[in-house]
């Protein structure tokens, strides 16, 4: 069960804004949803199929890549063989 202090370290965690009146009800709604998740556990799956996993993709067949060239020739902006992107900071 998730108490009221739980709910204030996780919005402490995730650096949410959580005002002392919407603890109660945060609180009642990590509880139901807590419920349904144990009422789930309570239900019987089916098993996996007889085959097993199988890949629904195509086999990886190894083929040439590109040039280094070609890969930087619609890069806006390049140096030293590498494209060179726009600083962040």
């Amino acid at each position: 069960m998730v108490t009221e202090s739980d709910i204030e370290h996780i919005a402490e965690l995730a650096d949410i804004g959580i005002s002392r009146d919407e603890v109660p009800e945060f609180t009642r709604q990590f509880n139901a949803i807590l419920e349904y998740f144990e009422i789930l556990d309570t239900v019987e799956g089916e098993s996996a199929p007889a085959g097993g996993i199988t890949n629904a993709f195509r086999d990886d067949e190894p083929r040439p890549c590109l040039s280094q060239e070609a890969a930087l020739a619609n890069a806006g902006s390049t140096e030293d063989g590498f494209i060179k992107a726009p600083r962040v900071m």
